[in-house]
């Protein structure tokens, strides 16, 4: 859209027209939606909040200073809606960063995969760019990021995946200079110490499609088959394996192995590749005889090391539809 168009646009809108007002701010939906959700941890909540900023920017257009695009601040509405919900919720786990002593948490709320599906706005940035904002969304990320005081996780976000200079980003965040410089200082301090580089994991894009592409269909055919030594071969040494809500985690081979044994492989499944949090995922069904089709059990979303599997999470309360995924599977 050229900066012509825009202002157009932007006058039909402060003259009450809705159908302005939607182009003016539909090529900056789907980032918008990707920024909230690494705020949160949530699709939902970050659909909530996007949501909320378009209604908000809507009604205040006669506030909004013309100095360009209203990229900023739609930023600046989203970010302050976010930070305004981390108060009221707090932040998002998952199971393996709970100590033990910590176990089990009613009132414990669960962080959420992205659905990759939701990333096609991405499409128009370079590869670069493409590379940073896929990455912004994987689970590891922004599960360090939920660490993080929310002002921090503010000023990272907007500095180093959305790419704001000093200035922008304490005007958006209505603060100084110093205060933004001091937080992003911190925040890629503690960031860094919870993504140490020997746990990082291997992104698809380096790992290969074919690669890829073989490593979910024994992985697959493994589970389908009930073979755990084939499971359990396709894992790090230090893997982890946990099911949020669930709290309780598993991890090394003998620990995976035997909940595997006593669990999960004593049931019939079918596996059918997805991609989640910038992962491969897979979508499992579990075969039921009353209903006599395989019916969803969760979503598992993979991170891979050196080519294998470095961790399991399965969201069992993932909802399928988002992530592309069939209601069931005829037997």
């Amino acid at each position: 859209m050229d900066d012509g168009t825009s202002e157009e646009l932007l006058a039909a809108a402060r003259d009450g027209d809705g159908a302005a007002f939607g182009r003016l701010v539909a090529p900056f939906l789907g980032e918008l939606r990707a920024h909230c959700y690494r705020m949160l941890g949530s699709v939902h909540d970050a659909e909530d909040v996007v949501q909320d900023t378009l209604d908000r920017a809507w009604r205040g257009l006669e506030r909004f200073e013309n100095r360009g695009s209203v990229r900023p601040w739609l930023y600046k509405i989203a970010t302050n809606r976010s930070l305004t919900l981390i108060e009221r919720r707090g932040r998002r786990e998952l199971p393996v960063d709970l100590s033990p002593e910590h176990a089990p948490l009613a009132e414990t709320v669960w962080l959420e995969p992205y659905p990759d599906r939701l990333m096609n706005w991405a499409a128009r940035l370079t590869p670069e760019e493409q590379a940073v904002a896929r990455e912004s969304v994987e689970i590891a990320f922004v599960a360090a990021l939920q660490h993080l005081p929310a002002s921090q996780r503010a000023v990272l976000l907007l500095r180093d995946v959305l790419g704001y200079g000093a200035g922008e980003t304490a005007s958006l965040l209505e603060t100084s200079v110093a205060a933004v410089n001091s937080s992003l200082q911190r925040a890629r301090k503690t960031a860094a110490g919870l993504l140490p580089d020997n746990t990082q994991s291997q992104t698809l894009t380096s790992l290969g499609e074919t690669s890829v592409r073989d490593l979910a269909q024994r992985y697959a055919a493994a589970w389908e088959a009930g073979d755990v030594d084939a499971v359990v071969a396709m894992l790090t040494a230090d893997a982890k394996f946990s099911m949020p809500p669930q709290t309780a985690w598993y991890e090394g081979h003998d620990g995976i192995r035997g909940f595997l044994e006593v669990g999960p492989m004593r049931e019939r499944w079918r596996f059918l590749p997805t991609r989640a949090g910038g992962q491969l995922a897979f979508g499992t069904y579990l075969w039921s005889a009353d209903k006599g089709v395989y019916v969803p059990a969760g979503l598992d979303v993979l991170m891979l090391r050196d080519g294998l599997v470095a961790e399991v999470i399965s969201f069992l309360d993932a909802s399928f539809p988002m992530y592309g995924l069939p209601a069931e599977l005829a037997g």
